[in-house]
């Protein structure tokens, strides 16, 4: 790989690359990220032997790419310049596919998403409706390039930001030009990019450090991982455009260990790039020099914290400090250090290369650009979702999650992860960005987004949060440490069927006191869950307390099982599905549920056809 000595070799490389591709070649994208657990490795060796077998390795090539976002139809397959996509695709699909599609240009329709209301096959991947209302900027590379080519990053105006900021703008236009656009942090605060990078550049001291925030540790979130695994150079664009802004010659990524495939990507991009002269001294020729290490974290949720970050940096645990001084004064090794989160760094090189203008006029006055989420849950789409600001609760859902499983009713939606909070179905218009969200009890947090149905229990959900919260509490102030356990000690007795009515006066009381004790972010929103279902779904806590009942049927201190002999047909599936031996009955006659041998796992209920089983 021969380094690259100015921006005009970069240009002659993107150049190059555009003017040498073949466009009869017929490119098969195959997720090779998440998709991987579903098969997706099978599929790729599959399609590589049936090409070779049928002659085609001059006119078709793969390409392993990141995640497509449409997780739930996994493993996915894209084929270009055709557009179609196919979802769900075995080894035993790809014979078919190559010779419907490969050699006579044909959608191989076994294989074609279908309408989930008319069941119509959909042939192209733009008219799927979960990738028709979504708008792709971070995104944009995920699922189209293969993420270890630096090439073809280059080849879809890689780099070609960060040519601009070092031969035409100063370190105060290129701020500027972040301020303008209103991009605020993405991992959850919300603060204005272009302040934090100020703060940082006018700090006084002459080392300064960038570092990327990849610790992402909420529960079901994963849309920092799937940039890593599948866009890594926008990243580290990114950081070298806020390295120049600020004056710093040294960053870090702080990636969590869990994510193999974005550590193995991220480190191969920090290799190229410097192979190419983009990272390190002198890039492509000017005064400027920025170096990157890549630093593994072991997984502590507090480490998503800016402060506790650092300190795991630094060698130290990873325990938050008082602020201020805030980093941008002094974080790492006590210089200024600018923090910021993936998929904050992946929108810097769109915004310079397009404008302040263009980023200003995606989403709401106060919320700019667009947003990814990780849309899990009780949905029918679970995946990656990029809409832009602004885009309500109900269009997410349906329109893009295609609703809720089985013609279910949608309850609520948590936003936010643990620190965040549920929003109730009366909401479901509600507008998603910050201001709404802060309003609404929620946070935007850093994308996680969690559909619930009927059958969801928001005591139990409440109870579930908090036990996350307070396993990761790092322990050091007295707030966190004590009141979340505190706050789980009451959710649990309530959940058990031992709840009175003064518990929810308790929790409100120390919820208010952890929110405003708490020493860092993460204990100061810790409440957030508690204080939404109990200010939207009171009467379900009320229900636990005062009549003993749980009316969602998952708490089983709260619930028994019993057989309606009326429906029951004797089939005895349930009888024999039962772990326990805790159901009896004669084949063709109405059996019955003995409550002293029932540990209410449910396997009966799921088993019975005929929707026999009650649970009350």
């Amino acid at each position: 790989m021969e380094r690259l000595s100015s921006v005009g070799d970069l240009e002659r490389l993107k150049e190059s690359l555009i003017s040498s591709k073949d466009p009869s070649i017929v490119r098969v994208r195959i997720c090779m990220t998440g998709c991987r657990a579903f098969g997706a490795a099978e599929v790729r060796d599959a399609f590589k032997k049936a090409i070779e077998e049928e002659g085609l390795i001059d006119r078709v090539v793969i390409v392993e790419t990141g995640c497509h976002g449409f997780c739930a139809k996994a493993p996915v397959v894209a084929i270009d310049p055709f557009g179609f996509f196919y979802q769900q695709v075995s080894p035993k699909d790809v014979n078919a596919i190559v010779n419907t599609t490969l050699k006579e240009g044909r959608p191989y329709e076994k294989c074609l998403y279908r309408d989930i209301e008319t069941d119509r096959p959909i042939v192209n991947e733009k008219d799927v409706p979960f990738y028709r209302d979504q708008m792709k900027v971070v995104l944009r590379n995920c699922g189209y390039i293969d993420p270890t080519n630096i090439n073809e990053y280059i080849e879809r105006d890689g780099y070609m930001a960060l040519a601009k900021v070092l031969t035409s703008m100063s370190p105060e236009e290129v701020i500027e030009e972040i301020t303008e656009s209103g991009l605020r942090g993405r991992g959850g605060a919300g603060f204005s990019t272009g302040k934090k990078w100020q703060f940082t550049k006018d700090a006084p001291g002459e080392t300064k450090y960038i570092i990327c925030n990849a610790d992402e540790g909420d529960p079901g979130a994963f849309m920092d991982r799937a940039i890593l695994e599948g866009d890594p150079h926008s990243i580290i664009e990114g950081m070298l455009i806020a390295a120049y802004a600020i004056g710093a010659q040294e960053g870090y990524l702080y990636v969590r260990a869990e994510y193999p495939i974005a550590v193995v990507h991220i480190k191969k991009a920090v290799v190229d790039a410097m192979a190419l002269g983009l990272l390190g001294d002198r890039i492509l020729g000017t005064d400027f020099s920025f170096h990157i290490k890549i630093k593994e974290g072991a997984g502590a949720f507090v480490c998503g914290e800016e402060t506790a970050l650092i300190a795991s940096i630094e060698g130290r645990r990873g325990m938050p400090r008082p602020r201020p001084p805030f980093p941008a004064v002094s974080g790492l090794w006590g210089k200024p250090t600018n923090i910021n989160n993936v998929e904050t760094y992946a929108n810097v090189p769109n915004i310079i290369l397009k404008g302040s203008e263009w980023f200003s006029g995606l989403g709401t006055e106060k919320s700019k650009g667009t947003k990814i989420f990780a849309l899990a849950g009780k949905i029918n789409n679970t995946g990656l979702v990029e809409v832009p600001m602004g885009v309500t609760l109900k269009q997410i859902i349906f329109d893009i999650g295609g609703g809720i499983p089985n013609n279910k009713r949608f309850k609520a939606a948590q936003t936010g992860g643990p620190s965040g909070g549920c929003i109730p179905e009366s909401m479901i218009d509600l507008p998603i960005d910050y201001d709404s969200l802060t309003a609404a009890g929620a946070i935007m947090g850093s994308g996680g987004l969690v559909i619930m149905d009927e059958n969801t229990c928001m005591v139990d959900l409440a109870r579930y949060f908090l036990t996350f919260t307070q396993n990761e509490s790092c322990g050091k102030c007295v707030p966190c440490r004590v009141g979340t356990k505190r706050m789980l000690e009451t959710l649990e007795n309530i959940t058990n069927g031992n709840g009175r009515l003064e518990d929810i006066d308790t929790l409100k009381e120390l919820a208010k006191t952890i929110k405003d004790a708490s020493l860092c972010g993460l204990g100061q929103t810790a409440p957030n869950p508690v204080l939404t279902t109990v200010n939207y779904f009171l009467d379900e806590y009320k229900a636990h307390i005062e009549e003993k009942r749980c009316p969602a049927g998952v708490c089983k201190a709260l619930i028994k099982y019993t057989i309606d002999p009326s429906v029951c047909t004797g089939c005895g599936l349930c009888k024999k599905s039962c772990p326990q031996k805790a159901i009896s009955g004669e084949t063709k006659l109405p059996h019955a549920i003995e409550p002293t041998l029932c540990i209410k796992c449910g396997i009966c209920y799921n088993e019975c056809k005929f929707k026999a089983i009650n649970i009350v």
